[in-house]
């Protein structure tokens, strides 16, 4: 078994496995459910004690193929996350952070999950529709109620959380602990400014695509057409996201990270989850896996160090191809 590290979410006192596990687009969707309990058993098994999904992941089907994988664990022992703002259904209150539909989401994710409760329930955007402080009140009323132990958001920008901030501080509600932003080697767009607020605030990053969608593996070859079954080739999901990253430009880059993976005794996964992790306002890193090797192999980031000078060379590697602009963390704009 593989050695955990945990960490404090954010300033608060709960304790997380710096590696969590997440099914954003395996679960009930990219890998049947025979292997997707397989790679939640190899997490189990390798100290992963955080899992982390939401209602919307393959149409609600990945909280309960999460909640029957976890099923007969101590729930004790584990953080269960999850998420409430994208459409859920066809109605148009079935969307959002409105009272009705976070109330309704909650009931929801709790009868998959198969819990009475969650540890991190997380606005997955910020709602340009629906007052603040309705989302918030309602959000306090889930923790007194002990539905919901924590309260996140993701993909929020700092403005947005300091507002948040401002009002849960002058009415009395719980305090946002934790922001889940995309964060990677080719993506930092929080280190600007939602890093310096998070730290002063005490909120904790559980950051997600810490590898980019597999890209920084280094299985994309420049000039090459993606293997078969890789996320680039799944076109229900996996596909749209990833092209942005599959420029030769990219890739030539990445291929040039190997030597300093070798150098640290690292696999190319495994320096890129490592990476994140040295940012010490991230609580936690998620990664995802169709195989329980790739969820074997990814937890051996867990606890390492790498060193002043390895991170500069990165740095110089990939620096011409780093997305750095705060202004790509967009929610969705409000509706005509």
């Amino acid at each position: 078994m593989q050695f955990m590290d945990f960490r404090h979410l954010g300033r608060s006192g709960l304790k997380v496995s710096e590696i969590a596990y997440g099914n954003w687009i395996t679960h009930g969707s990219q890998v049947e459910e025979d292997a997707a309990n397989a790679c939640v058993r190899a997490a189990l098994e390798e100290g992963i004690t955080t899992f982390d999904t939401a209602d919307v992941y393959a149409g609600t089907r990945a909280e309960e193929v999460l909640g029957r994988a976890l099923k007969g664990q101590r729930r004790e022992s584990l953080e269960i996350f999850t998420k409430v703002y994208w459409p859920t259904g066809d109605g148009p209150n079935d969307r959002g952070l409105s009272r009705k539909h976070i109330v309704e989401s909650i009931h929801g994710s709790l009868r998959r999950l198969q819990t009475d409760y969650v540890d991190l329930y997380q606005a997955h955007r910020f709602d340009h529709e629906t007052p603040l402080e309705e989302t918030l009140k309602t959000f306090d009323d889930l923790v007194r109620q002990g539905k919901v132990l924590y309260i996140g958001v993701s993909e929020w920008r700092a403005e947005e959380i300091a507002r948040a901030l401002k009002i849960a501080d002058e009415m009395g509600f719980d305090r946002i602990v934790s922001n889940q932003p995309q964060y990677s080697m080719l993506w930092r767009v929080i280190e600007s400014e939602v890093v310096p607020l998070s730290e002063r605030e005490g909120i904790g990053q559980v950051v997600w695509s810490p590898i980019a969608q597999g890209v920084l593996t280094g299985k994309y070859k420049p000039g090459e057409a993606p293997p078969a079954g890789s996320r680039a080739t799944d076109e229900k999901s996996g596909a749209t996201f990833i092209k942005r990253l599959m420029g030769d430009d990219v890739l030539t880059r990445v291929q040039r990270l190997k030597p300093i993976a070798d150098e640290a005794g690292l696999s190319m996964a495994q320096l890129a989850v490592a990476w994140v992790l040295q940012n010490r306002n991230v609580s936690a890193a998620i990664i995802g896996a169709t195989r329980p090797e790739q969820v074997r192999d990814n937890v051996k980031a867990a606890g390492v160090t790498l060193d002043g000078e390895l991170l500069k060379r990165i740095d110089e590697i990939l620096e011409p191809v780093v997305e750095r602009d705060s202004a790509k963390t967009v929610s969705p704009p409000q509706r005509p």
